[in-house]
């Protein structure tokens, strides 16, 4: 690419509120990256290009590189639609930044939604939210957003924030892992605890499970459930779960040992619960339970969900679960992962139109089940699935973020087509309801945050794949952080291998692609 000198004129914000700007690390920063954050630009000018911008928000087109600039770190792979799409996912990302009165707000959806709480907020996709934006730079856009969330009904959580299932207090923890910001989360967690209660209260049955109607998981027609259906389902018991363990956490953080005890006690009591009542010994997989407290008798991908959080025990073979995931009777099909699997008499039997779960292929799920397949492969012993499992999924979630020969990321695509089945409506453009490129770091390059000091990173691509990549001016603990694979050491002229380094210094290396920990 031919590279030409741009000056972009700053979008100034004003709101009546302080805003954090330029990030502390600055000093640490200079100190220099292996790439050239320049290189970069040509995708952000070529996306710019490709729309016109109807809707604009806090950061509007002609501000997006210089927000990119300061605030995500930088991707270099020899697959151009990785790369291409990696850079197309944060400039969409920004687009939903919305200056409110009280903070920035996240959108789900750049369109006005009838069923939205004010600022136009939906609680759906929050999780997705803050595992994405736990890599930004500057943590105020997603702090922000938390607080108003919890926060912004005259102090009170916002009216609509239980409208649809929530695993926040599990993204939250995972975001201080990675910016070790614990000030921020003891702050935000005693409306956790009450936001947990009101969960207990609203949904949990006598026997500790929760149930949910399938379109408050935000997974509407589902072949399991139904929109005023009480099914006891893996997504809500799995976060709820998730939840318990990080609140337990946060807990022994402030040193509150009957509140450790009371949360361990749940999350223990949950993790029996989805083994013993939602495992299904016939079809091998976790599976809704129905009001009838029996199975639903139909694998959906909502089934991979408790290993998003690590939920399943290593010695009990829940991981033959995983067959399904690369079967094409099952979910694997040519344009990503279905929402159930193929095999189903009733799979793709609701039409098209009405937002159905029903085996087309949705990146939100699409997003979980990754998540969940990297954990299974970094903390898991098994044999039924590889990194070239991971890396073809990858592969195909890349290959399918696109319409009409543009990056694009909408709602939902056909599983056989690759078509958008509301691409030509304007409410899917830029739908913010799944992750990438937290999948491109803590997945695919493999940089595994941690509560210690120690660097972790554990790459699931391949060694025949890629002959070099880098992740750089990744913002972690403090420490600006790069990862680089050089097969013969004359990409980057930093050596052959795997290596990382924390602010220019190498701290760990191997000749081989695999799991490193500096000391």
């Amino acid at each position: 690419m031919t590279l030409k000198t741009i000056h972009i004129k700053l979008l100034v914000i004003t709101f009546p509120i302080v805003l954090v700007g330029c990030n502390p690390q600055e000093n640490k920063e200079s100190s220099g990256y292996v790439l050239n954050v320049e290189d970069y630009k040509p995708y952000v000018d070529y996306f710019n290009r490709m729309e016109d911008e109807n809707i604009t928000k806090a950061i509007p087109n002609d501000s997006a590189w210089s927000w990119m600039e300061k605030n995500i770190p930088l991707f270099d792979c020899p697959q151009d639609n990785f790369e291409e799409m990696y850079y197309f996912r944060w400039w969409s990302l920004r687009k939903h930044i919305t200056g409110t009165p009280q903070g920035y707000a996240i959108t789900e959806f750049l369109v006005e939604r009838s069923y939205a709480d004010k600022y136009n907020l939906i609680a759906c996709a929050l999780g997705h939210h803050i595992y994405e934006f736990r890599w930004a730079h500057n943590p105020e856009y997603i702090n922000q957003n938390v607080h108003l969330w919890y926060r912004g009904n005259d102090g009170k959580p916002m009216q609509k924030l239980h409208k649809f299932s929530s695993w926040t207090p599990d993204a939250l923890y995972n975001m201080y892992l990675v910016n070790k910001d614990e000030d921020f989360l003891l702050d935000i967690y005693p409306d956790l605890v009450d936001d947990y209660a009101k969960w207990e209260e609203e949904r949990q049955r006598p026997d500790g499970l929760f149930w949910q109607h399938d379109v408050k998981d935000g997974m509407e027609e589902s072949l399991s459930g139904g929109r005023r259906v009480q099914n006891v389902r893996p997504t809500i018991n799995s976060y709820m779960y998730a939840n318990a363990k990080a609140l337990a956490t946060m807990a022994e953080m402030k040193g509150d040992e009957e509140k450790v005890s009371s949360f361990e006690t749940k999350a223990s009591t949950l993790k029996n619960l989805v083994e013993t009542k939602l495992w299904n010994t016939d079809d091998i997989f976790f599976e809704t339970l129905t009001e009838k407290d029996t199975s639903a008798n139909v694998r959906e991908a909502i089934g991979f969900i408790p290993w998003y959080f690590n939920l399943p025990s290593k010695d009990k073979g829940f991981e033959q679960a995983w067959e399904q995931f690369k079967d094409d009777d099952g979910f694997a099909a040519p344009f990503g992962l279905t929402t159930a699997e193929r095999r189903s008499p009733r799979f793709r039997s609701h039409g098209t139109g009405t937002c159905e779960w029903d085996g087309a292929v949705w990146p939100f799920a699409t997003s979980q089940t990754l998540t969940a397949l990297a954990n299974l492969l970094n903390n898991y012993d098994q044999n039924v699935v590889d990194k070239t499992d991971y890396f073809k999924q990858m592969n195909l979630y890349v290959e399918s973020q696109y319409y009409r020969g543009r990056p694009y990321i909408g709602e939902y695509l056909d599983e056989a087509t690759g078509y958008w089945l509301m691409g030509d409506r304007e409410r899917s453009r830029y739908y913010n309801h799944s992750t990438f490129n937290d999948l491109i770091i803590s997945g695919l390059v493999g940089l595994r945050p941690r509560a210690d000091e120690k660097i972790e990173v554990n790459p699931l691509i391949p060694e025949d794949k890629w002959n070099w990549f880098c992740l750089d001016k990744v913002l972690y603990h403090g420490d600006i952080i790069t990862i680089l694979w050089d097969k013969t050491g004359k990409k980057y002229k930093k050596g052959k291998g795997l290596k990382v380094f924390r602010n220019g210094e190498e701290v760990a290396s191997s000749q081989n692609l695999e799991r490193l920990i500096s000391e």
